[in-house]
């Protein structure tokens, strides 16, 4: 019985690690390696962060939207509604321009940023908006960003 005891101890250890390792088998690494938290959280509170302060954290979410010119950033939906502008560190890589409605894990850095008119048109133009469209783009935006090391796209 006791035999049987640190067994039934050892797998039970083990299940959530396998069960982890099956789940990100199934997802396409961009960037850096890393391992998904075991208790990863869908969402993050943006208010706690200043302007000016980091955080490094891992979200997971669905893409939105990303850029259809070669992929160098991506928005993505959280778990609370809230949406985030994702750029990859040092453009050392890219996703794939069709990744829109996947689920995507990110690794790296959580941060409030105010985005330029002359960005949010760059972006607009980067999304195929029209001309009047980009025109109607006239002050700065507070945006959640977050720039990634690396991504596991389901």
């Amino acid at each position: 019985m006791k035999n049987f005891n640190k067994i039934l101890v050892l797998f039970l250890g083990l299940l959530p690690i396998c069960i982890l390792a099956q789940s990100s088998e199934s997802f396409e690494l961009f960037g850096e390696r890393f391992e998904i938290q075991e208790n990863l959280g869908n969402s993050i509170d943006f208010s706690s962060i200043q302007k000016g302060e980091n955080l490094n954290t891992q979200l997971e979410g669905q893409i939105t939207e990303v850029c259809q010119a070669k992929g160098c950033w991506m928005k993505v939906n959280l778990a609370n509604g809230e949406e985030v502008f994702v750029r990859f560190k040092d453009y050392g890589f890219f996703v794939p321009t069709n990744s829109a409605e996947k689920t995507v894990v990110m690794n790296g850095v959580a941060f409030i940023e105010e985005m330029s008119v002359e960005d949010q048109q760059h972006y607009a133009e980067d999304e195929g908006a029209s001309k009047e469209e980009i025109e109607k783009i006239t002050s700065p935006k507070k945006t959640y960003r977050f720039e990634a090391n690396g991504v596991y796209i389901n």
